[in-house]
């Protein structure tokens, strides 16, 4: 009897679980929108950075480095005159794409000078947007301490290299083949 009465009990418990399952979900209804909810968009967002494929980023002339304090990504008055004319190139200069590296000097880890380096990049970009050139054709990118231009253990170096590059190229077949045919 206590076979047949566990098997019961079984039996009861998995009929259960079967009725559970198959048991309709409540249905929670979208409330409507009204002219007060603001719709939310998808489209693409204006500051997407450029493509940094193809190793054809060089420098040009009259379009300088930018240097840092140490541990700093705070772009200087001085910083930011120059980039006013970094600025007047590249807007007159639209079919280029931009690469704004960010490096360190040799001072500390090598993940720190990497998000260092990557802000102080990110500090350009963002100073160039505002001053008219377009987003989506900057790109960044952060060496930290790998790509030095002074290899001396002083201030005087380490200060030549606490920079940020921004380096042009012109824009490249896979981005021109994005446009329309005339």
């Amino acid at each position: 009897m206590n076979k047949i009465a566990r098997n019961l009990s079984l039996l009861a418990a998995a009929a259960v679980v079967i009725v559970a399952a198959c048991a309709p979900k409540p249905v929670v209804k979208a409330q409507p929108q009204t002219a007060q909810t603001p719709a939310v968009s998808t489209a693409p967002v204006a500051d997407t950075e450029a493509s940094l494929r193809g190793k054809d980023f060089e420098p040009v002339d009259g379009v300088n480095p930018i240097y840092f304090s140490y541990n700093s990504a705070q772009l200087s008055q001085k910083a930011l005159d120059a980039l006013k004319a970094d600025a007047a190139y590249l807007k007159a200069h639209p079919g280029e794409d931009v690469l704004v590296a960010g490096n360190c000097d040799a001072r500390g880890t090598i993940e720190y000078n990497l998000a260092l380096g990557q802000r102080r990049a990110k500090a350009v970009r963002e100073y160039y947007m505002s001053l008219g050139v377009p987003g989506n054709t900057i790109a960044t990118i952060s060496y930290g301490k790998e790509k030095p231009v002074c290899q001396d253990a002083n201030e005087a170096c380490y200060a030549k290299n606490r920079r940020a590059d921004t380096l042009v190229r012109a824009h490249s077949v896979a981005d021109s083949s994005a446009t329309p045919a005339q």
